[in-house]
């Protein structure tokens, strides 16, 4: 594990990063929950929309999952989650609301984004717990399994071919990498 800022007293610089990285994952699990309820907003008002609802339906059901797992992990382990909560439940909705507006492909387009981040992200904290904290690891790998599977499943759905791809793929990337930043440490 990196060192960061000096710990407070009391406080190891390990316990410190096992607690950014409980944090962090709750938020992002958060904000995936948020993104699929902004998609299914959209899509659930649309009878011709129905598949891709139920598609999105099914990949925020695996992200609740995460995200009770999270909460538990909080709870035992006494870790404050993310001050920024109620920014990334509206960020969330709303991107997740505005790429359903512009299209399934869109959508799609938004979650492969998203986990392909999430996917780097849990790989890089997988080394890092290596020999450090199992059960964190555990859900960790896990966790990125099924991240890595909705990517598969938007890539399958058609995500490459959304209007603007590159762009916007490009964006949510970038904003997922400074959710991640930002939530590690507020």
């Amino acid at each position: 594990m990196t060192e960061h800022a000096p710990p407070f007293p009391g406080e190891s610089i390990h316990e410190r990063r096992l607690a950014e990285m409980i944090r962090v994952d709750h938020a992002g699990e958060y904000g995936a929950v948020q993104i699929y309820r902004g998609q299914r907003a959209v899509f659930d008002r649309i009878e011709a929309k129905a598949h891709a609802s139920r598609i999105i339906g099914e990949m925020e059901a695996g992200e609740q999952e995460h995200l009770k797992t999270f909460d538990r992990m909080i709870a035992e382990r006494g870790v404050r989650p993310t001050l920024m909560a109620p920014i990334w439940r509206v960020a969330g909705f709303g991107l997740g609301a505005v790429t359903a507006l512009m299209g399934e492909q869109a959508a799609h387009a938004c979650t492969e984004a998203v986990e392909e981040v999430i996917e780097e992200h849990y790989a890089r904290q997988s080394r890092a717990l290596a020999g450090v904290d199992a059960e964190l690891k555990h859900v960790v790998d896990r966790f990125r399994e099924d991240e890595i599977g909705h990517k598969e499943i938007s890539i399958e759905q058609g995500a490459h071919n959304a209007p603007g791809y590159g762009v916007l793929s490009a964006m949510i990337k970038f904003g997922c990498r400074a959710a991640i930043r930002i939530s590690e440490k507020i």
